[in-house]
């Protein structure tokens, strides 16, 4: 094929990309519409207090700083929207996937708007919680969590069913996605855990932040794998491919998603901080990018497969 020929293709294929990921904001239910908008304020709600923070010259850490309202927001408005969008690919009844919507979106604004009042009230959250209205704000903080939880757990049961309806690659990605992010919500309960622990029975404020500081890489690098994953997924069904090459492509990713993720969560739990990458073994590290290496090679060859018109070729 001539050079011009593959960038019509690839031009051809970018559209229908770009079409498809219209459609899936602009043609749903209203509550899918809804929790982009949603996860739009959140997104922009997170970039403002970015902003506020760099102009403040306000510190990084610490148990009162405007990083968090900034983390949050983005956080969970990227969550939201890919939650949203990657539960349109599941099958099930619309009702219960619009349901599971509705609790997770409201959960999400709860969470970031009880840590942004506090941010802008100048106290902290999650833990030393003081001032007017601080049991209203715990027990909003304690609802949303538990919300999340049990959205998150049915919708990680309903991309577990067999449905022969959903591509194998698809499929995959989906369910080790799903489960990665079971797995940050794990670490993330067991954060807010073991620092109410350090904060309400040891009275020990600062050393519940520093706990939670040492968890946070590993709740992180276990997040986001339900949108890498399917995105891949997503991006494979628009090269002309079989749909072996696809699910073996989605394998190849997952098994280094799951190396790197998987080495972080061992690190953290161990109380080893897996940055810098000289504080951290290097047995560890070199799993750690030879996952990473498996996952960019597998986006690598998924990207090569849309350039070219027939995988074969």
């Amino acid at each position: 094929m001539s050079g011009n020929d593959r960038g019509r293709s690839t031009t051809s294929t970018a559209a229908r990309m770009a079409r498809s990921l219209a459609d899936a904001v602009l043609r749903r239910t209203w509550i899918e519409r809804a929790c982009y908008l949603l996860a739009a304020v959140l997104i922009c709600s997170g970039l403002f207090h970015l902003g506020v923070l760099l102009v403040t010259g306000g510190s990084w850490s610490g148990p009162v700083s405007w990083r968090k309202p900034a983390t949050f927001g983005l956080s969970f408005g990227l969550t939201l929207a890919t939650v949203t969008w990657v539960l349109s690919f599941a099958s099930g009844r619309s009702r219960v996937r619009a349901v599971l919507l509705a609790v997770f979106a409201g959960a999400c604004a709860a969470e970031v708007g009880m840590i942004t009042v506090q941010a802008w009230r100048g106290m902290p959250s999650h833990f030393g919680v003081t001032g007017a209205g601080a049991g209203l704000l715990s027990a909003g903080a304690a609802g949303g969590g538990v919300a999340l939880v049990a959205t998150l757990a049915t919708a990680t049961v309903l991309v577990w069913r067999p449905d022969p309806g959903i591509p194998p690659s698809m499929r995959l990605a989906l369910r080790v996605g799903f489960a990665s992010l079971m797995v940050a919500l794990a670490l993330g309960v067991y954060m807010l855990a073991r620092g109410m622990v350090l904060s309400r029975v040891g009275g020990d404020v600062d050393g519940a932040f520093a706990f939670t500081a040492g968890i946070k890489p590993g709740h992180a690098a276990t997040m986001h794998g339900v949108l890498v994953l399917p995105f891949l997924a997503w991006m494979l069904s628009f090269a002309e491919c079989p749909e072996r090459s696809r699910l073996a492509l989605v394998r190849l990713a997952s098994s280094g998603y799951v190396l790197f993720a998987g080495i972080v969560v061992v690190e953290v739990l161990a109380g080893i901080r897996p940055l810098p990458v000289s504080a951290a073994p290097v047995v560890a590290t070199v799993f750690a990018l030879a996952g990473t290496a498996l996952l960019i090679i597998a986006f690598g060859l998924a990207l090569r497969a849309l350039h070219r018109p027939n995988c074969a070729e």
